[in-house]
């Protein structure tokens, strides 16, 4: 018998619309690579958790004063500045908290590039007024000591401000908020610029807290660790703290006070 001759395989060309419809989805599809866009899609959200009565609460440091928390099917984003890139590979915020009209808390590029069609947004008054239209329709204003229901969330606006009297100019009384959150039983503290003022020192019942420490504009390792002695959350993370010993503040809180203090690095390149 004759040998058969291997059948080689044809590569027929593509139609040009076929060509055309992939060309045009590999130039999307490299855009939001490039972008850093922050996709639905993304992977869940990774880092420390902690306990809730219903669901863990993720928590993800990110950069400086700039930390993503997930709990059940929310995420949650605060101060997202760094560019969108910074989040890429992250859930779309459904939740996003602002403090201040600092650049290390406020950035419109980036909160364009992060925020979704459907992204709700909670800011103080100095910081709405500088958010674009489309965001500012989206924004519930809170002034310190209000509060708002939001995506099963009790959000509680707090003061803070610098009290000591070289530091009064950076951040006024009433200008930008601190946050309490209630994450199912857990109340949660986030800081933003401030000093060991008597309102953070009265807080009650806070299971997780982020406290800031910088100087010349918040406080030292001496003052945060005076506060959470008073105030006592469960744990606590220093963050906002470039330049400072946040071992020294681990010391100063000490075990005795019955928190946990956990160190993070929130300066990775």
């Amino acid at each position: 018998m004759r040998s058969l001759n291997p059948v080689r395989s044809v590569r027929f060309p593509r139609p040009p619309s076929a060509r055309l419809a992939h060309w045009r989805l590999g130039r999307f599809t490299a855009l939001l690579a490039a972008c850093g866009a922050v996709t639905a899609a993304a992977a869940p959200l990774t880092g420390d958790r902690v306990p809730t009565n219903d669901g863990d609460l993720v928590i993800h440091p990110i950069h400086h004063a700039t930390l993503a928390l997930g709990w059940k099917n929310l995420t949650v984003y605060v101060d997202p500045v760094g560019g969108a890139q910074r989040f890429a590979g992250l859930p779309r915020p459904d939740l996003i908290l602002l403090t201040d009209i600092h650049g290390d808390h406020l950035d419109a590029g980036t909160l364009a590039g992060v925020a979704g069609e459907k992204t709700a947004l909670v800011a103080p008054a100095a910081v709405a007024a500088q958010l674009a239209g489309d965001l500012r329709s989206r924004t519930t204003v809170l002034t310190n000591g209000q509060s708002a229901a939001l995506l099963g969330l009790t959000i509680e606006a707090v003061p803070m401000y610098n009290q000591t009297p070289e530091r009064l100019k950076f951040h006024t009384r009433g200008r930008g908020n601190g946050y309490v959150v209630t994450f199912g039983d857990q109340r949660v503290y986030f800081s933003g610029d401030t000093e060991d003022i008597p309102e953070m020192r009265a807080l009650k019942n806070i299971a997780v807290a982020f406290l800031c420490m910088n100087l010349p504009y918040t406080m030292t390792v001496e003052q945060a660790a005076s506060a959470v002695r008073a105030f006592r959350p469960k744990v606590v993370y220093p963050y906002h703290y470039r330049g400072s010993d946040v071992e020294k503040f681990k010391q100063l809180v000490s075990d005795d006070a019955g928190v946990e203090v956990r160190v993070r690095d929130w300066y990775q390149p």
